[in-house]
């Protein structure tokens, strides 16, 4: 699973078993150790209607409808997005987003990762 931040925006990637562990799980999640503690950022899909999020305890955790995740491993979906208003004006923007091989080698493991769309002939 991959995280990106910027602003207002959280982008989470996730391979193909990590797809599977939340469909049957509901949730999956990684650490990053630091010098002076750790990082987590988790998926989970419960009963929800729509993407939200929160930041607690150095944790990050997206969640998703369940609904919409049963079938996620078994469909074209490339991913779902949403918006969370902060309550002072802004929108925290959200996606979660199935992760693609890379169009160009940058020398990581991508072997857990979907077949990229761009390179299918």
């Amino acid at each position: 699973m991959k995280i990106r931040i910027k602003g207002n925006s959280v982008r989470v990637r996730i391979t193909k078993s990590e797809v599977t562990q939340l469909c049957k799980e509901g949730v999956v999640q990684e650490v990053t150790p630091f010098i002076s503690g750790s990082f987590t950022y988790a998926l989970r899909s419960q009963d929800v209607s729509g993407l939200t999020a929160d930041f607690q305890d150095n944790t990050i955790t997206v969640v998703l409808p369940q609904e919409l995740v049963k079938d996620w491993e078994d469909n074209n979906r490339i991913g779902f997005n949403g918006s969370v208003p902060l309550g002072d004006g802004q929108n925290l923007l959200l996606l979660v987003e199935k992760d693609f091989t890379c169009i160009e080698d940058r020398g990581e493991d991508e072997s857990d990762n979907y077949p990229n769309p761009k390179l299918q002939h």
